[in-house]
């Protein structure tokens, strides 16, 4: 078993934007610890699970989770995903994640947790942007139970300027696409069929939205990602994040 899971060149991107100056006499070493994240989140095992070659169990989990409160591992996310240009052609969709008993019994109860009653029974919904390669770089979770163009304003906040935004069916509203144009975006978005109205789109440009449905098969790859267990909708939201850091970024 590998040690470490990053690179000399990935850990030279991350490094400078740890937090500096923690606490601690005898503080395990950050790569370390982040090379431990990083397994459980890949193999699915329990915290209490992690080979102790990353270090204390307590102390992978409790650095994750620390973290997390913080907001640190989407503005880590946010700092090395460096979209620039590549965000001319942006692709928004979704993808359903099971809910795992573990996941339930937070307080606040399933909808702050982001947690809701689908078609498929109890489910969370992560919600992503990508940019022109398909690499995500703005995220958000949702009840399962919540649509597509309800969560979308709240994505296109940090979505930055973009020039075409590729959606299935699901992002078909009037509203929507009115709040597209006024942002001087062009909406890719087909019509559904009960629309009375023909809705004319670039074919051509909508067969690149396939670029972000490969994303979520390889964000699933990751098994703490393809199953939500963490009772806290932040932790899960970091554990998307770091993963897709790892998959897209480094």
């Amino acid at each position: 078993m590998a040690l470490f899971w990053l690179s000399d060149e990935a850990w030279a991107m991350i490094e400078p934007h740890l937090p500096k100056n923690q606490p601690g006499a005898r503080r395990v070493d950050d790569r370390r610890i982040i090379s431990g994240i990083i397994h459980v989140l890949k193999v699915g095992c329990r915290w209490c699970d992690c080979p102790a070659a990353y270090g204390p169990s307590t102390t992978v989990y409790n650095r994750f989770n620390r973290w997390s409160r913080r907001g640190f591992w989407q503005k880590l996310l946010d700092a090395v995903s460096q979209t620039d240009g590549a965000t001319k052609t942006v692709a928004i969709d979704s993808t359903y994640v099971k809910d795992q008993r573990a996941a339930f019994g937070a307080k606040g109860g399933g909808q702050e947790q982001a947690i809701g009653r689908s078609r498929g029974g109890w489910t969370t919904k992560i919600h992503a942007l990508t940019d022109v390669i398909g690499r995500p770089y703005a995220l958000l979770l949702t009840a399962g139970n919540v649509s597509d163009v309800r969560a979308a304003p709240a994505l296109f906040e940090r979505a930055g300027p973009m020039r075409y935004l590729l959606g299935d069916k699901g992002y078909d509203a009037d509203g929507l696409r009115r709040l597209l144009r006024a942002n001087k975006t062009t909406p890719v978005i087909p019509g559904r069929r009960n629309r009375k109205k023909t809705v004319h789109y670039d074919q051509q440009r909508y067969r690149e939205r396939r670029l972000i449905e490969n994303a979520f098969c390889r964000l699933k790859d990751f098994r703490r990602v393809a199953t939500l267990y963490d009772k806290l909708a932040a932790n899960f939201l970091s554990a998307v994040s770091l993963a897709t850091m790892i998959s897209f970024w480094l």
